[in-house]
């Protein structure tokens, strides 16, 4: 507690003091960008890791990054869901996973948490879709840290699976009015890899932002997606010059699009072939996103 007491005061003396008009200005509302999921572990924090303000980010966090179907719970995420997108106007939404999730490895072991953590049993079964999915296809081939990080790379397109099941979101994508991304996040490394739906892979998420008009300023570009590009708000990193990213975007798609049926994943350890079969090349279920 006197931690958090010592950073109240930093926070006043350090930030308040020099971000009043922001904060006066939010006072009167919240704008949010983006509507960011992700898990509750303590390692992660959302702001930090995007380095966004204050007023940036719509957070929903919870274990495992899970979104229960629609109708199948009534917990705050629907209500959070519906309200960041109805009411706030939030196009854009972003799912993310992380490394050594320990949602996951409960998830592996499920029946075992049922008698010491009931309600986190319950909870996970939400997630029975990755479970399964894990068990039915990876059980017996791999070492139980494998498993762990193909149910983590698997649970952030299942939950998206979930998250399109609510009517806001199902009517919105219709529209074109909606971009969802999947992220997974490296605990170890600070790395954060997005999911393709192009190429179906995992690659760096800058690499998914291209210029596909004159007309886009420097800081606000396109997305690559199934659906017809939107423009995108997010602010490129800052210090990075357009045409590196586009360079960058150009080589690591061209490393996909060519890639064979041996494809190199050592770049992504965390990926069991079979994984990255499925994901780079949508062997199973080829649209996720």
């Amino acid at each position: 507690m006197k931690k958090l007491i010592q950073g109240l005061r930093a926070f006043k003396t350090n930030y308040v003091s020099t971000h009043r008009e922001l904060l006066e200005h939010l006072a009167h509302g919240q704008s949010p960008r983006v509507l960011f999921i992700t898990c509750s572990d303590s390692r992660i924090v959302p702001s930090l890791v995007t380095q966004t303000d204050i007023g940036d980010l719509f957070v929903i966090r919870n274990a495992g990054n899970i979104i229960p179907p629609y109708g199948a719970a009534n917990g705050g995420e629907g209500a959070s869901i519906e309200y960041a997108v109805h009411a706030l106007g939030i196009n854009q939404i972003v799912v993310c996973g992380h490394s050594h999730c320990g949602a996951m490895k409960g998830l592996l072991h499920l029946n075992k948490l049922q008698e010491e953590m009931p309600l986190v049993y319950d909870w996970l079964k939400h997630a029975e879709a990755t479970r399964r999915l894990v068990k039915e296809n990876y059980s017996g081939q791999y070492s139980e840290e494998e498993l762990l990080e193909i149910a983590i790379a698997e649970n952030v397109l299942i939950q998206i699976d979930n998250l399109k099941t609510y009517p806001v979101i199902h009517s919105r994508i219709h529209q074109n009015k909606l971009q969802i991304y999947a992220w997974v996040y490296h605990i170890e490394t600070g790395e954060v890899l997005a999911y393709d739906p192009e190429t179906h892979s995992y690659i760096p998420p800058q690499s998914q932002i291209i210029d596909s008009s004159p007309n886009v300023s420097a800081n606000t570009r396109t997305i690559v997606s199934n659906a017809p590009p939107v423009a995108c708000e997010l602010p490129l990193a800052e210090g990075i010059p357009a045409d590196e990213i586009e360079q960058e975007f150009a080589k690591v798609r061209e490393s996909h699009l060519s890639s064979s049926k041996t494809r190199d994943i050592d770049a992504l350890p965390w990926l069991s072939p079979e994984q990255a079969e499925r994901i780079y090349r949508g062997s199973i279920g080829k649209n996720k996103l």
